[in-house]
């Protein structure tokens, strides 16, 4: 590419680094939540820092389960990347790797569901629990929430995208949104599951 080409790309009528409209706000907003989620995390760290009394995550939560979730999330992302590099050879398969990549977010959500149902029998409440630190109830609940809810969202964003896909109306550039969102949900699971869960 030239240099005058180059320059010309930045000077309206054509989008930089030749992309789409679609991928530049898929980025923008992935760019924005990963602000969001480093404050929120940002915050859970100076609160735990600053308090005297954090329960260890080794006697809250079931690290094998939170083990086993962390496993389904990873590779369900794997599924959803097969799933935009078929989509411009193969769409039946595509929209097969996409539905596992819902069932691996479904199964996702029904873990999450019971790791909250279990914590919430033992007193654990957003504005109390009975292992220490107020805050750590609030936090967990605010942080794995919110997360969860990006998770409910891609599920439904992919069972579109799926069936879609199969009947041949979502071109592969879709695809490759809906698996850019899945990729970068599951990337600040890895810093929740790091930060909250092993430290």
């Amino acid at each position: 590419m030239t240099t005058t080409t180059a320059e010309s790309r930045w000077m309206g009528g054509e989008c930089p680094f030749a992309a789409g409209w679609k991928k530049v706000m898929m980025w923008v907003f992935i760019i924005g939540d990963a602000v969001l989620f480093a404050g929120f995390l940002s915050s859970y760290g100076y609160a735990r820092t600053m308090s005297a009394d954090w329960p260890p995550a080794s006697e809250v939560f079931n690290l094998g389960l939170i083990g086993l979730m962390t496993f389904v999330l990873i590779s369900s992302s794997a599924t959803m990347a097969a799933a935009v590099a078929m989509a411009k050879s193969d769409r039946a398969r595509a929209a097969r790797f996409v539905w596992m990549t819902v069932v691996g977010g479904l199964i996702f959500l029904g873990l999450q569901a019971y790791e909250w149902s279990h914590l919430i029998a033992e007193g654990g409440r957003p504005w109390a629990n009975p292992w220490g630190a107020s805050l750590f109830g609030a936090y967990f609940f605010m942080i794995t929430g919110f997360h969860g809810t990006h998770v409910l969202i891609g599920v439904i964003v992919n069972i579109v995208t799926a069936l879609r896909t199969a009947s041949g109306v979502t071109p592969a550039e879709n695809v490759e949104m809906a698996g850019l969102y899945w990729h970068f949900v599951d990337l600040v699971w890895v810093f929740i599951f790091t930060l909250f869960y092993l430290l």
